[in-house]
């Protein structure tokens, strides 16, 4: 990225080290990456607003597919949302100054790896026959009965 030409010369744009070897940015470089984060969350809160009723029409017309193709359309939006994600690259001036240790990354840290571990924790319940085995017997009939009617109508 070409920096600004009103940067202050005593301050290296776009996060490169000074003779010393530290870190700095310009103030216009600031500026400049303020205006785009702010730009790029309305434009991530859009994509959240339409995609929540676009995933969940997927997945309720995906529950009706044939064996074998059930999720095709749900899973097809998620990686449609994906692609925006990677095109948003939200963060990405982040980059410009190393993260501290606070923000850096630990292996196995997700919202997925929360999930797995609760999903984990459902499913010993559920082998075991208590309540949420009952729950899915319960849900996977209503969702047997509802699909057979809808096959059954001209």
């Amino acid at each position: 990225m070409t920096p600004p030409p009103f940067d202050r010369a005593e301050e290296t744009p776009a996060g490169g080290e000074t003779a010393s070897g530290e870190n700095r940015i310009g103030r216009w470089t600031l500026f400049r990456d303020v205006a785009v984060l702010q730009g790029k969350l309305v434009l991530d809160n859009i994509k959240d607003l339409v995609l929540v009723p676009v995933s969940i029409g997927a997945a309720a017309i995906s529950l009706f597919n044939r064996d074998g193709d059930t999720g095709r359309q749900f899973y097809h939006v998620l990686h449609a949302a994906r692609r925006m994600e990677d095109w948003l690259d939200k963060y990405g001036d982040a980059d410009r100054i190393p993260a501290p240790p606070f923000a850096q990354g630990q292996d196995g840290e997700s919202i997925d790896a929360l999930i797995d571990r609760v999903e984990d924790l459902v499913k010993r319940q559920y082998e075991r026959g208590g309540v949420t085995a009952n729950a899915k017997d319960s849900i996977d009939r209503a969702l047997d009965a509802l699909q057979e009617k809808l096959a059954r109508r001209p």
